[in-house]
């Protein structure tokens, strides 16, 4: 996900995020702008984990179909 282009945005926070998020910036000796990146880049990597692939799904439901008197009894 890493992009040569970088583009500036502006947000609120609460001061009690900022102040967690300086406290840490402080800490790691980093700035808080890397910080924010990181965060962003994990949430985004967490939010496309929680929907599966649509292909993904498709082979689940044909199989499901295909095999589910095999899967019934290895459930047993």
């Amino acid at each position: 996900m890493a992009s040569k282009v970088r583009e500036k945005f502006a947000t609120r926070v609460g001061s009690a995020i900022l102040a967690a998020l300086h406290k840490i910036a402080w800490g790691k000796r980093q700035q808080v702008q890397v910080l924010a990146k990181e965060a962003l880049a994990n949430l985004i990597e967490k939010r496309k984990q929680e929907h599966p692939r649509s292909h993904v799904m498709a082979a689940y439901q044909a199989s499901h179909e295909k095999f589910s008197p095999l899967y019934r009894k290895l459930a047993e």
